[in-house]
Parts: C-alpha cells; structure tokens; sequence
C-alpha cells in the first residue's frame, strides 16, 4: 500500500486497524495516515491512506484526490463467518482500488474466488515453520511460552487459577476484553513476566505471539447457535500461533484436569484426521460465502426488510442469516416506535440506528430497548453534548470486580461508537474523546484485576530466584514505604514495623518474613540515623506516646513528674543495633523537651515543691494544682490552711487566686491544654480552641467550671467576678448594680451570668417591671454580696459500740 499514492485496508480488528495504523504513520507521517473504525476516527484532512475495521470501510473507496490508488481486505475467508460474512462477501465483490486490490485470506477461499472473480491472480504464501503434534499434556508439565485455548469465560477463569497456584501465574485474553486490555494482557506475556497464556479463540486471529506451544483445553465450542466440535481450519487458525516466522511449533491438548470437569473443560484429542490436516495445512475449500444486500431501498420499513433478507442469484452465494442489526429492526418495526418512522431519510437514519454493534452482547431484546431509547432522541435532531457527557460520565467508574468493568467497558464502546458520529452528537471530537478516555481508564483497571486475579508475581519470583536462601535477594524500600524484592513488594514498613503482605500464603510468608527481616536492621538503621538528623517535624504527641507515620515510636510516662518524663521504646526499634537505636532515642528526649515548653509552669510548680523554704502548706496546695493540672475550686484547695505570708511565693510562680478558683493562667491557653491531652496527664474533655463559653453539654472540659446551661473557662470567669468585685467595692453600698456587658460579650447568656455571680456569693434583688403607662428603659437589677459564713467542719468519727473492742481506746481520742 505504502509504494502507492494512496490506498486503504480494511481488517477484522479493530486492534490490527490500529497496530497497521501505527507502522503506516512511521512511514508516511501522521497528516497522511486516517484511522476509522466504529469506535474511533482520526482523520487528517488531507489523508491519503486509510485504515479501517472491515465496517467501517466505505464500499466505494474515495480521497481527496478521487479514487484510492490500492485497496486491501485483510482475512477475507471471513466472508462466510456467519456474523460478519456479508460484510466481507461485499467487499470482496465490489471494493476496488484504481491501480491494485488485494484480498488476503485462507486457501480455503481460493475456489470461490476463482468463480466469483475469474480475473484475480491466486499468489500463495507457504508457511515457513511447521506445526507438530505432541499429544496431551498436564498442566504441571506444559512447556514454558505455552498458550492454552478454552471456549468459554468459565473455562479461561479455571484454567488460569490453576497456573496462578502452581506456575505463578498467566495472562488472559478473551474477545469480552476491549482491545486496550488484550494489549496489556499480551504485553504481559511477550515481556516474559508470566510464562503462559489463557485465551479463547480471540488469540487465533490478530494477535503474533512468542508462543511455542497450544494446548487445547477443549475442542469444542458454543458458535451461536449449537455447541459443536471446532472445524479442522479452526483448529489450524489457532494451533498456527505456535511458532513464528522460521520458528517452529507444537499443538496438543490439556489433560490432567479431572477436577476442573464441572467448570466446562472436559478431556479432548486430535483425530488422526485432524491432526493430519493441520500439520499438513490440508483442508477442505469453502463451499459458499454469506451475503446480504448492501443497497437496499428505504422506501418503507417492510422493503427494507425484504431487501436485507433477500436471496442471492449466485449460487456460491448464501443469505446471511439473521445479524443483531435485522433481528433489532424487526423488532422495532413491529413496535409502536417503528410505526412512526416513514420517508427514505428517517428509514435510513433509522436502519443506522439499529446497526449500532451490540458490544454488550445480550442479545436483540436487551439491544433492542437500548436502540429505541437511542433512537427517540435522534429521530429529530442530534443528541446533546450535556446528555452524551453525563451518559459518559456515569461509566467513569473503575470500582467492581472483572465482570463488571467488563460491562462497563461494553457500554463505553456503545457510546465511543456513538459519539466518533458527526450526524449523531453535537461536539462530536469532544464526546468521542471523553468516551475513549474512559474506555482507556476501564481497560487499565480491568487489566489490573486480571493481573491481581491471575498472576502471582512473587510466586513466580520466589520459584526463580529466591529458593530456600531468602538472604540472597536485594531488598530496598520504596518510597511510599514498600519493601521490594526485584521491584516485587513482600510487605510494607510504616514508621519502624514492618508487615507481611497479608494476601500471602503460608508458604510464601515465611520466605517473605525471613528476606525481610534479614535486611531491615540496615534498612531501618539509615530511617533511624535519617530522622534524628532532620528537624523530626512528622512526629507528634498523641494518647501518651510519640507517634510517626501512625506508629508509635515511644511511649510516655511522667511518674516523675512533667519535668521528668521517662521515654519507654516500642519494641519495633529493638531490630536496631545499639548504636542507631541509642541516637534515635536521644534525639526523641530533645524533641519531647522543646515540645513539652507550653507545660513549663506545671513543671515550675513541681520544682518548687522540692524547695524546702516553700512550707508544707504552700507544698501541699502546689501538688494539689499539679494534680488538677493547673486549678482547683476554693473549696478543695484547703486555703484555710495556707498562711497568708506564702501567697506572694505561690504568686510568684503564676497562681492566681480567684473568687472561685485557685489557677495558673497561663495553663489555661489553647497550647498547654492540648498538649496535657495529647501528653495523657489529662483525661477529662478537651475543647481545643479554649474558647472563652460553651454550651453545657456533656462532661464538664478540662479548664471549665458550670455557670447554669453554659460552660466558662476558669480565667474568663474569674475577670467577671473581679470586676463584679470593683463595682461592689467602688459602691460603698449593701446593694448595687452590675453592669453585664462584660460576661454579654464573652457569649454568657444573661442566665448563666446570674449563675455564676450566685455561685460566687452574689444574690439578686430582681428589679420592679414598670408600671403600665410609665415608660423608659428598664430599671436594673439590684445584687448584694452574702457569701456564706459556714465554716468547714471536720467528720467526726462515729463512736463505737458498748462492748466493742475498741470502746476503751475511744474514750482516750481528744
């Protein structure tokens, strides 16, 4: 084609239009080169070479420049496939090219080509390998670069879980797969990363492979119609994928496989017949080809019918039997949608519509209803771009199992082939483009679940490498914390625990545990030495322990007080040596220092407790604040006993005694708060912000005291008490007035302000409303301070019984 001006092949795949495609650009650039199949059209505007899917080649090839130069059909054998033939038969009838057409197929077809076009010249292609028959094999004992063929999904899936178990795995290719996924599928086995391949009939056809060997899972198949025993040509057409070029190949079947016999593959051998034929590529010619009018008339529903099943005059010729595209317009036609469609125009647009492929394969009912809700919106016009995309956006998902992005990727081709049509879709390039997209992305994540499913890489790796020495491998660690043998992951390292990959089996998992621990003391060694060296911002304080990457590297214990705190190692360091764990710790102990400064007053107090001038009394008020990490309520605080001379001391050291309240301030702010929480000295509440009022739900926060329905932080509270205080002693009177706005704007509600002034010793004298008629602002309340005069008293003990033991001593008790 290329020693033309210009030309066109048109071929059974989609994949081979495009694997053509792409060596025709390398020669002649890709402003000369068109691509056009159903699902996808690149076409430079001044293309002058064409590559297509045998439908959508144009029956009478045209370019820019008049007609093509050379015109091909590739597998025109096809013509008596019992799906497509009528699209081969008529090309091979009527599609030409000016200067040269070339019709490649099987020598089946040379007899009828020789009566239907007396004119061709017949060249022959030996093969330049042969194929040789080496009867059964097991599965255990396949050669490697061996493909075994099955005829149905269920057979493929058995097939390759058993050479997931016991060869470490095998690609898949099936013709449910998109073109995309085969590709990945076969690159798969062509780069050696997997030694076998399973494969329905898909692999004879389109698809040149370093295989040695077929085997044959079973030699029939279900052809639409009847299950029956595969044709010698059939056979042939698969078994010839053995072998390449001057290499040679062998064919043979799969035995051995008992327990798979409920799964659909049963024992099977070659006739000696069969065998002959295919080893000396012998088989009986084609008797007819299939054919159907490819220019009916569109005069009324029924005529087109009647043309589409019309017989040839030829006897070489057979009527198509009934396609998806006529059974789906037969249907229509006698439903009320097709009753509606009249006039040429809207019958041909209308046949279009029912021709879309049914790449779901679920046969005319379900492709039927799919169709008609198609057509309800082309009948008239052309489908928005907003519906096109949200149609596609909908299968824009790469959840699910293989089955069901198997289905996805069925629909997206039905809207790829949908959208690549400029009479169809408005913005026809961009839909085209998303909805191949997303096939892309489907395909990438369907190939991914049959690699997860089908191929075990490091069951492969450990039979070809690792043996029973685990030490001989090299070991790294990625990046994202994988730790990798040859680029295969046996379990991952978080912070410093390393963890087997769970999907191991117990076999594997030994041998994975064993590799792993043998390299992790230098692998975690340089985390180890890395991280004391850095600025060790990733770590952080929570629940007690210092933690990284989410595990804990150290726990905390303040038994000696929160100047004193006492790191604890986790035991996943203790796979350090000494050297690199004893930095690591040294390097955690200055970290926890600089982060513990907001505490330094509660470290401050627990200082001053062993100066020995403090008193015992100021001592014993100091370890009280400690424990209640940084207040206490007045009533617990023993104040009764602390001499008035120690309240500069404890001043000093930020204690503040309030009205309700003996606290240091400077614990009370968002920092030190968080940092006690996060430290495990304080388990009660935490309201992170310490926001000055919060509703009274729930437990009472960590530096909060009740003030009816509201919660107020402890120093909020105490500068409305103080300021209350000013007002009473600037009054000089029994009763005076306070003004709210001060607790008003630090969100207590009028309520709870009353509350906390009661509960400080203040009491209300509610004003007088006014009177009716008197009007003017409210007059306010009137408050009195009456704290309570009740002193503690100690709980006597209770005195015991007459004849009781102990009768005598209580009577000597002062």
């Amino acid at each position: 084609m290329c020693a033309h001006s210009s030309g066109a092949m048109g071929f059974p795949l989609r994949l081979l239009a495009r694997e053509v495609y792409d060596r025709v650009v390398a020669i002649k650039g890709e402003k000369q080169v068109a691509l056009i199949t159903g699902e996808e059209r690149i076409e430079p505007p001044n293309a002058r070479y064409f590559l297509c899917t045998a439908e959508a080649m144009p029956k009478t090839q045209g370019g820019p420049n008049g007609e093509l130069a050379f015109v091909a059909l590739d597998e025109a054998q096809l013509a008596a496939n019992r799906e497509r033939g009528h699209i081969f038969t008529d090309h091979l009838l009527h599609t030409r090219g000016r200067e040269e057409t070339m019709l490649l197929g099987a020598a089946t077809l040379e007899p009828l080509v020789r009566t239907l076009l007396p004119g061709a010249e017949i060249v022959e292609r030996p093969r330049f390998s042969t194929l040789t028959h080496i009867g059964p094999r097991k599965l255990s004992r396949l050669p490697p670069r061996s493909a075994i063929v099955a005829f149905s999904a269920e057979q493929v899936y058995a097939v390759a879980e058993m050479l997931r178990r016991f060869r470490g795995g095998s690609a898949v290719v099936m013709g449910a797969l998109s073109p995309e996924t085969r590709n990945r599928q076969v690159e798969l086995f062509q780069s050696g990363e997997v030694d076998y391949i399973v494969a329905t009939d898909a692999i004879g056809m389109g698809l040149n492979l370093d295989i040695n060997h077929v085997a044959f899972a079973s030699l029939r198949k279900f052809d639409g119609v009847r299950q029956r025993r595969l044709f010698p040509a059939e056979m042939a057409q698969i078994a010839g994928r053995a072998g390449r070029h001057q290499r040679d190949g062998t064919f043979g079947t799969l035995s051995g496989t008992g327990g798979t016999r409920d799964k659909g593959i049963e024992p099977a051998e070659f006739s000696e017949e069969e065998i002959y034929a295919i080893e000396e590529h012998r088989f009986a010619p084609l008797t007819h080809l299939l054919w159907r009018d490819s220019q009916p008339r569109f005069d009324t529903l029924g005529t087109l019918i009647a043309d589409l099943e019309r017989n040839p005059h030829e006897p070489e010729l057979r009527a198509m039997p009934e396609t998806i595209d006529l059974a789906v317009l037969k249907r229509l036609a006698d439903d009320a949608i097709g009753r509606d469609v009249k006039g040429p125009a809207q019958i041909r647009r209308f046949w279009e519509v029912c021709s879309l492929p049914d790449f779901r394969q679920q046969g005319a009912e379900t492709h039927s209803r799919f169709v008609a809700r198609l057509w309800q919106d082309l009948r008239d016009g052309y489908l928005g771009a907003d519906y096109a995309a949200a149609r596609i956006a909908e299968l824009d998902n790469m959840q699910g199992d293989i089955h069901t992005l198997q289905g996805r990727i069925a629909a997206i081709r039905s809207w790829a082939y949908i959208c690549q049509r400029p009479d169809w879709v408005l913005a026809r390039d961009e839909m085209a483009a998303r909805a191949r997209a997303v096939e892309a992305k489907l395909s990438d994540a369907l190939h991914g679940r049959l690699t997860e499913r089908f191929v075990n890489r490091r069951t492969a790796l450990l039979m070809k490498s690792l043996g029973q020495d685990a030490s001989i491998l090299p070991v790294t660690l990625a990046e994202d914390g994988n730790l990798l043998v040859e680029d295969e992951s046996i379990g991952t390292v978080t912070g410093f625990r390393f963890t087997v990959d769970p999907s191991a089996d117990h076999t594997d998992r030994k041998m994975l545990l064993a590799a792993g621990e043998k390299a992790l003391p230098r692998i975690l060694g340089e985390r180890a030495r890395t991280l004391a060296a850095g600025t060790m911002d990733e770590l952080v304080l929570e629940k007690g322990a210092i933690r990284w990457l989410g595990q804990t590297l150290a726990s905390i214990e303040f038994g000696g007080g929160a100047a004193r705190p006492v790191l604890t190692p986790a035991r996943e360091l203790a796979i350090l040596n000494d050297p690199d764990k004893g930095a690591l710790i040294e390097a955690l102990e200055r970290w926890l220092t600089a982060k513990l400064e907001p505490i330094a007053p509660l470290a401050k107090m627990e200082q001053a407790t062993r100066d020995a001038g403090a008193g015992s009394e100021a001592r014993a008020l100091l370890l009280t604040l400690i424990a209640g990490h940084g207040y206490v309520s007045r009533e617990k605080a023993g104040l009764q006993h602390l001499p008035k001379e120690m309240r500069p001391f404890l001043r000093r050291l930020g204690v503040t005694f309030g009205a309700l309240d003996i606290f240091a301030p400077a614990l009370l702010k968002p920092a030190p708060r968080q940092l006690l929480k996060a430290g495990g000295l304080d388990r009660r509440p935490l309201q992170p912000a310490m926001i000055p009022v919060i509703a009274g739900e729930g437990k009472l926060p960590s530096g909060y005291r009740p003030a009816g329905k509201q919660f107020v932080r402890i120093d909020v509270a105490e500068k409305i008490l103080k300021a209350a205080h000013e007002v009473r002693a600037k009054s000089g009177k029994k009763r005076f007035a306070i003004d709210p706005s001060l607790a008003i704007s630090t969100g207590l509600t009028a309520d709870s302000f009353k509350r906390l002034l009661g509960a400080a010793g203040f009491r209300i004298h509610p004003a007088k409303q006014l009177g009716e008629g008197q009007f003017g602002p409210p007059r306010p309340d009137g408050w009195e301070w009456r704290p309570s005069r009740k002193k503690e008293q100690r709980q006597q003990p209770q005195a015991p019984r007459e004849g009781n033991a102990f009768a005598e001593l209580a009577k000597l008790v002062r």
